[in-house]
C-alpha cells in the first residue's frame, strides 16, 4: 500500500495528460508488457518495475547504487559508453537483443529528456519479443479461442 507525506492514498499524481493515484500509477506499470529500470543523470538506479515474470532478476538493494555497479565489469565500459552518448545529446537510443532460454529478448535503452533536451535519466525496455517474431498476415478482429 502506499502513503503520501500526508498519509492519504487518494492524492493524485498530476501528469502531463491525467492524474492517476500512486496506486493506480504502481498497478500501470506492473501491467506494462515490458521491463523497465530507471536511472537518474547521476546514474543512480531509482526504480524498476517488479512484473511477475520479469526477465532480468532485480532486487531492492539496486535502488540507490549507481548502474556501473549492477554490471560485471567487462561490461561496464558499455554502459559508460552508451550513458556518455545520451549526457553529450549524440545518441537517444541504444539496443541490443539476445537468446536465451528459449527466449528472444529485446533490450533498449533510451535517454529521457525534458521539454527543453535536458538529459534527466536513462530508461532500460527489456521484452520478450518471441512471440512477437512469429506473427504473420493480420488480426483485425477478436479472436478469443
Amino acid at each position: 500500500m502506499f502513503e503520501t507525506e500526508s498519509g492519504s492514498v487518494n492524492v493524485k499524481i498530476e501528469l502531463e495528460v491525467g492524474r492517476l493515484t500512486p496506486v493506480q500509477l504502481n498497478a500501470l506499470l506492473l501491467h506494462l508488457p515490458v521491463d523497465i529500470t530507471f536511472v537518474d543523470e547521476q546514474d543512480t538506479v531509482l526504480y524498476y518495475s517488479q512484473t511477475r515474470d520479469r526477465i532480468f532478476t532485480r532486487i531492492p538493494a539496486v535502488i540507490g547504487r549507481k548502474v556501473q555497479d549492477c554490471h560485471p565489469s567487462p561490461s561496464v565500459d558499455v554502459v559508460e559508453r552508451i550513458l556518455g552518448a545520451f549526457k553529450a545529446g549524440e545518441r537517444n537510443s541504444a539496443e541490443f537483443w539476445i537468446q536465451t532460454g528459449g527466449k528472444f529478448i529485446l533490450i533498449r535503452y533510451l535517454a529521457v529528456r525534458d521539454d527543453n533536451g535536458q538529459y534527466l535519466g536513462c530508461l532500460e525496455v527489456t521484452q520478450d519479443v518471441t512471440a512477437v517474431r512469429k506473427l504473420e498476415g493480420q488480426q483485425r478482429l477478436l479472436d478469443w479461442k
